[in-house]
């Protein structure tokens, strides 16, 4: 184990230096925009800010699938915020979004422009603006609900705890990386055991709550998060893999995973979504070109 005994809190905390690992640019201890920069704005009544990361797939997902429903309002410009370069704090971003995070929303289909920001709170504003994938029944739309939220607390345990320290922290502290893994195996243990009981978690249907978890626990199963899969085992959680496979099927999530995506092969990344076609091949190579 690490010893790290040597190092005792000090009375107050002060930000003297940056923390190290992958985001420690972007890292630092208050709000607010650091430059001036105007968002740009799209012809359509959606106007999403976000990266393909878990969370900003949860609502390219959500978008596309209320497309394939017919839901022509639902038609969305999807705009690349590269977190790494720091646009989410710009003063257009912050505006839309005070927290400085991906993803966030401009809904201007009516008069007075609505922003919407955190991931869950874009899924059910969507789910309630267009009556699509959130149960209408209340027992049912309550689980649909509280798997939802499930996903909003449990995540940062997934992404903050153990994705940092197991893949991004500078050093290896075996203290936490045993601590964060072992509550992300329960985590897929809870998920596992809701999963042998319906083939969704809210139950019988698709809705935002497997919209909310399956970019973070089905890509994670699949061995594609923090390429952690041999690590924490994940294939014997074999009712979350089969859920993650029959999701990943759908049509419209396999689009949604393309849009603001930034890596992979050229053919799965789609920077910038402005129309339909945009999924057609000659398009989607030229945009994933690098610049």
């Amino acid at each position: 184990m690490n010893d790290s005994s040597a190092y005792t809190p000090p009375a107050v905390w002060s930000w003297k230096k940056e923390g190290g690992g992958r985001f420690a640019s972007i890292n630092r201890p208050t709000a607010g925009p650091t430059h001036e920069r105007d968002l740009p704005v799209g012809r359509h009544p959606l106007q999403l800010y976000s990266l393909a990361t878990p969370n900003g797939v949860k609502v390219t997902v959500m978008l596309e699938e209320l497309l394939a429903l017919g839901l022509g309002g639902a038609e969305y410009d999807a705009w690349l915020i590269r977190i790494n370069d720091g646009d989410q704090f710009g003063s257009g971003f912050v505006a839309v979004n005070p927290n400085s995070k991906i993803p966030a929303l401009w809904d201007r289909s009516g008069p007075t422009p609505v922003r919407v920001f955190e991931s869950g709170a874009i899924l059910l504003y969507l789910a309630e603006k267009f009556g699509a994938f959130l149960p209408a029944r209340s027992d049912v739309r309550a689980e649909c609900l509280s798997w939802l939220f499930w996903q909003m607390g449990s995540a940062p345990y997934l992404g903050g705890g153990f994705g940092h320290f197991y893949a991004y922290a500078p050093i290896k502290i075996e203290y936490a990386i045993d601590r964060y893994a072992m509550e992300v195996k329960r985590q897929l243990d809870v998920l596992d055991r809701r999963l042998a009981e319906s083939p969704y978690l809210a139950g019988d249907d698709y809705t935002i709550a497997d919209m909310a978890v399956w970019p973070w626990y089905g890509t994670l199963v699949k061995g594609q998060l923090y390429e952690a899969g041999e690590f924490l085992q994940v294939q014997a959680y074999t009712n979350v893999l089969r859920w993650t496979d029959r999701i990943a099927r759908r049509p419209a999530v396999q689009r949604g995973r393309m849009v603001n995506r930034t890596w992979g092969q050229p053919s799965s990344q789609l920077h910038e979504r402005h129309d339909a076609g945009d999924f057609d091949t000659q398009t989607q190579d030229r945009l994933a070109a690098p610049r």
